[in-house]
Protein backbone atom coordinates (compact mmCIF):
# COMPACT_ATOMS: atom_id res chain seq x y z
CA UNK A 1 0.00 0.00 0.00
CA UNK A 2 1.48 3.38 -0.67
CA UNK A 3 1.87 6.14 1.97
CA UNK A 4 -0.78 8.69 2.95
CA UNK A 5 -0.97 11.90 1.54
CA UNK A 6 -3.03 14.59 3.52
CA UNK A 7 -4.30 16.89 1.11
CA UNK A 8 -5.20 20.31 3.55
CA UNK A 9 -8.16 22.71 1.95
CA UNK A 10 -8.16 25.55 3.98
CA UNK A 11 -11.58 28.03 3.06
CA UNK A 12 -13.11 30.93 3.42
CA UNK A 13 -16.03 32.48 1.91
CA UNK A 14 -15.44 29.98 -1.14
CA UNK A 15 -18.51 28.26 -1.74
CA UNK A 16 -18.06 29.06 -5.36
CA UNK A 17 -14.59 27.33 -6.08
CA UNK A 18 -14.63 24.51 -3.26
CA UNK A 19 -16.25 22.22 -5.46
CA UNK A 20 -13.75 22.30 -8.48
CA UNK A 21 -11.10 21.79 -6.29
CA UNK A 22 -12.01 19.17 -4.03
CA UNK A 23 -13.43 17.24 -7.26
CA UNK A 24 -9.47 17.69 -8.52
CA UNK A 25 -8.57 16.41 -5.35
CA UNK A 26 -10.74 13.16 -5.74
CA UNK A 27 -9.72 12.83 -9.02
CA UNK A 28 -5.76 11.95 -8.54
CA UNK A 29 -4.59 8.77 -9.87
CA UNK A 30 -2.88 8.79 -6.57
CA UNK A 31 -5.54 7.27 -4.01
CA UNK A 32 -4.09 6.81 -0.90
CA UNK A 33 -5.41 10.09 0.45
CA UNK A 34 -7.05 11.73 2.57
CA UNK A 35 -8.66 15.26 2.65
CA UNK A 36 -9.45 17.64 5.31
CA UNK A 37 -11.59 21.12 4.67
CA UNK A 38 -10.78 23.63 7.26
CA UNK A 39 -13.81 26.36 7.38
CA UNK A 40 -12.28 28.93 8.64
CA UNK A 41 -15.95 30.43 9.91
CA UNK A 42 -17.25 31.13 6.80
CA UNK A 43 -20.91 32.66 6.51
CA UNK A 44 -21.46 31.66 2.47
CA UNK A 45 -22.97 28.17 1.52
CA UNK A 46 -19.98 26.16 2.37
CA UNK A 47 -20.98 23.96 4.66
CA UNK A 48 -24.38 23.43 2.10
CA UNK A 49 -21.23 22.66 -0.77
CA UNK A 50 -19.52 20.42 1.40
CA UNK A 51 -22.68 17.80 2.26
CA UNK A 52 -22.48 16.29 -1.17
CA UNK A 53 -18.55 15.76 0.07
CA UNK A 54 -20.35 13.53 3.13
CA UNK A 55 -17.97 10.15 3.85
CA UNK A 56 -15.71 11.20 1.14
CA UNK A 57 -13.45 14.17 3.03
CA UNK A 58 -12.91 15.74 6.70
CA UNK A 59 -14.61 19.03 7.38
CA UNK A 60 -13.35 21.02 10.41
CA UNK A 61 -14.91 24.02 11.40
CA UNK A 62 -13.80 26.85 13.26
CA UNK A 63 -13.94 30.68 14.24
CA UNK A 64 -12.49 32.72 11.49
CA UNK A 65 -8.53 33.36 12.41
CA UNK A 66 -7.04 33.06 9.29
CA UNK A 67 -5.00 31.22 6.38
CA UNK A 68 -2.26 29.95 8.56
CA UNK A 69 -4.21 28.60 11.81
CA UNK A 70 -6.04 27.15 9.33
CA UNK A 71 -2.93 25.82 7.98
CA UNK A 72 -1.62 24.36 11.07
CA UNK A 73 -5.52 22.98 12.88
CA UNK A 74 -5.53 20.97 9.37
CA UNK A 75 -2.46 19.57 9.69
CA UNK A 76 -2.93 18.86 13.58
CA UNK A 77 -5.94 16.69 12.33
CA UNK A 78 -3.75 14.69 9.68
CA UNK A 79 -2.40 11.85 9.23
CA UNK A 80 -0.40 11.71 6.64
CA UNK A 81 3.09 10.72 5.77
CA UNK A 82 2.69 13.36 3.29
CA UNK A 83 0.44 16.96 3.65
CA UNK A 84 -0.09 19.56 1.12
CA UNK A 85 -2.06 22.56 1.64
CA UNK A 86 -4.41 23.02 -0.81
CA UNK A 87 -6.19 26.74 -1.28
CA UNK A 88 -10.01 26.47 -2.13
CA UNK A 89 -8.82 28.30 -5.28
CA UNK A 90 -6.75 25.51 -7.02
CA UNK A 91 -7.63 22.47 -9.49
CA UNK A 92 -4.91 20.29 -9.73
CA UNK A 93 -4.02 18.00 -13.00
CA UNK A 94 -5.05 14.64 -12.21
CA UNK A 95 -1.29 13.01 -11.67
CA UNK A 96 -0.26 16.30 -9.96
CA UNK A 97 0.04 14.35 -6.47
CA UNK A 98 1.64 10.57 -8.19
CA UNK A 99 4.34 12.56 -9.96
CA UNK A 100 5.25 14.92 -6.71
CA UNK A 101 5.33 11.56 -4.44
CA UNK A 102 7.26 9.92 -7.02
CA UNK A 103 9.76 12.90 -7.20
CA UNK A 104 9.99 12.54 -3.77
CA UNK A 105 10.97 8.57 -3.29
CA UNK A 106 12.99 8.90 -6.35
CA UNK A 107 14.55 12.02 -4.41
CA UNK A 108 15.16 10.96 -0.73
CA UNK A 109 17.63 14.17 0.10
CA UNK A 110 14.25 16.50 -0.79
CA UNK A 111 12.03 17.10 1.71
CA UNK A 112 9.13 18.92 -0.32
CA UNK A 113 8.19 18.74 -3.99
CA UNK A 114 6.76 21.86 -6.08
CA UNK A 115 5.72 22.60 -9.39
CA UNK A 116 5.02 25.09 -12.00
CA UNK A 117 1.28 26.29 -12.17
CA UNK A 118 -0.98 29.18 -13.35
CA UNK A 119 -2.48 31.78 -11.40
CA UNK A 120 -4.77 33.10 -13.97
CA UNK A 121 -4.12 33.57 -17.27
CA UNK A 122 -0.11 33.91 -15.87
CA UNK A 123 2.19 30.69 -16.61
CA UNK A 124 4.96 29.82 -13.97
CA UNK A 125 7.31 26.45 -15.16
CA UNK A 126 8.72 26.99 -11.64
CA UNK A 127 12.54 27.24 -11.03
CA UNK A 128 15.17 24.79 -9.81
CA UNK A 129 16.29 24.51 -6.32
CA UNK A 130 19.24 26.64 -4.98
CA UNK A 131 19.98 27.59 -1.57
CA UNK A 132 21.02 30.94 -2.49
CA UNK A 133 18.14 31.43 -5.08
CA UNK A 134 15.55 30.57 -2.54
CA UNK A 135 17.06 33.16 0.45
CA UNK A 136 16.61 35.86 -2.81
CA UNK A 137 13.30 35.33 -4.17
CA UNK A 138 9.93 32.68 -3.45
CA UNK A 139 9.77 30.37 -6.53
CA UNK A 140 7.87 27.14 -4.53
CA UNK A 141 4.11 27.45 -4.06
CA UNK A 142 2.26 26.68 -0.58
CA UNK A 143 0.86 23.91 -2.68
CA UNK A 144 3.53 21.75 -2.42
CA UNK A 145 4.06 18.11 -1.49
CA UNK A 146 6.24 17.98 2.23
CA UNK A 147 7.63 14.73 4.05
CA UNK A 148 5.73 15.44 7.17
CA UNK A 149 8.19 14.60 9.51
CA UNK A 150 10.23 17.67 8.39
CA UNK A 151 7.51 20.57 8.34
CA UNK A 152 8.08 23.28 10.91
CA UNK A 153 4.45 24.06 10.70
CA UNK A 154 3.15 27.80 9.62
CA UNK A 155 4.25 31.20 11.15
CA UNK A 156 0.98 32.37 12.15
CA UNK A 157 2.21 35.89 12.85
CA UNK A 158 3.39 36.03 9.17
CA UNK A 159 0.56 36.93 7.26
CA UNK A 160 1.74 37.17 3.46
CA UNK A 161 4.11 35.50 1.92
CA UNK A 162 3.95 32.50 4.43
CA UNK A 163 4.99 29.69 1.96
CA UNK A 164 8.53 31.76 1.27
CA UNK A 165 8.87 31.77 5.01
CA UNK A 166 8.36 27.92 5.65
CA UNK A 167 11.12 27.07 3.01
CA UNK A 168 13.27 29.12 4.31
CA UNK A 169 12.64 27.84 7.87
CA UNK A 170 13.25 24.38 6.37
CA UNK A 171 16.74 25.20 4.37
CA UNK A 172 17.55 26.77 8.14
CA UNK A 173 16.78 23.39 9.17
CA UNK A 174 19.05 21.51 6.21
CA UNK A 175 15.79 20.63 4.42
CA UNK A 176 15.57 21.57 0.55
CA UNK A 177 12.85 20.88 -2.19
CA UNK A 178 13.21 19.78 -5.57
CA UNK A 179 11.11 20.94 -9.08
CA UNK A 180 9.22 18.69 -10.36
CA UNK A 181 8.88 19.49 -14.15
CA UNK A 182 5.51 20.66 -15.96
CA UNK A 183 2.53 22.71 -15.02
CA UNK A 184 0.42 20.30 -12.06
CA UNK A 185 -2.19 22.66 -11.18
CA UNK A 186 -4.16 26.04 -11.79
CA UNK A 187 -5.11 28.91 -9.20
CA UNK A 188 -8.30 30.23 -10.90
CA UNK A 189 -8.63 34.02 -10.12
CA UNK A 190 -11.48 36.10 -10.23
CA UNK A 191 -9.67 39.76 -10.33
CA UNK A 192 -7.68 39.18 -6.54
CA UNK A 193 -7.31 35.81 -5.26
CA UNK A 194 -8.74 34.90 -1.87
CA UNK A 195 -5.53 35.63 -0.75
CA UNK A 196 -5.48 39.14 -1.96
CA UNK A 197 -2.15 38.81 -4.23
CA UNK A 198 -2.59 39.83 -7.46
CA UNK A 199 -0.03 39.34 -10.04
CA UNK A 200 1.91 42.08 -11.35
CA UNK A 201 4.87 41.36 -14.01
CA UNK A 202 8.35 41.27 -12.70
CA UNK A 203 9.11 45.10 -14.04
CA UNK A 204 6.55 46.23 -11.34
CA UNK A 205 9.05 44.99 -8.54
CA UNK A 206 12.04 46.80 -9.74
CA UNK A 207 10.65 50.20 -10.06
CA UNK A 208 12.04 52.17 -7.06
CA UNK A 209 8.66 53.02 -5.56
CA UNK A 210 10.61 54.09 -2.51
CA UNK A 211 10.95 57.36 -4.02
CA UNK A 212 7.55 57.62 -5.73
CA UNK A 213 4.87 59.83 -3.52
CA UNK A 214 2.64 56.75 -4.91
CA UNK A 215 2.58 53.18 -5.22
CA UNK A 216 0.50 50.13 -6.06
CA UNK A 217 -1.23 48.85 -2.60
CA UNK A 218 -0.06 45.54 -3.62
CA UNK A 219 3.57 46.71 -4.06
CA UNK A 220 3.39 48.26 -1.23
CA UNK A 221 1.79 45.04 0.98
CA UNK A 222 4.30 42.95 -0.64
CA UNK A 223 7.43 45.06 0.32
CA UNK A 224 6.29 45.30 3.93
CA UNK A 225 6.15 41.55 4.09
CA UNK A 226 9.26 40.95 2.30
CA UNK A 227 11.13 42.88 4.74
CA UNK A 228 9.62 41.17 7.73
CA UNK A 229 10.76 37.69 5.81
CA UNK A 230 14.02 39.77 5.46
CA UNK A 231 14.23 40.50 9.47
CA UNK A 232 13.68 36.79 10.37
CA UNK A 233 15.55 35.43 8.51
CA UNK A 234 18.71 37.22 8.02
CA UNK A 235 18.55 37.95 4.49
Amino acid sequence: MEPLISVIIPTYQHAGSLPGCIDSVLDQTYKEIEIIVVDDGSTDETLKVLEKYAGKIKVVRQENKGSNPARNRGFAESRGEYVIFCDADIVMENEMLEKMHKSLIQNPQASYAYSGFTFGWKTFWGTPFSDEKIRKMNFAHTTSLIRRADFPGFDEQIKRLQDWDVWLTMLERGHRGILVPGVLFHVRIDGVSRIGSAWLPKLAYRIPWQYSPWQPKSIKKYTEAREIIARKHGL
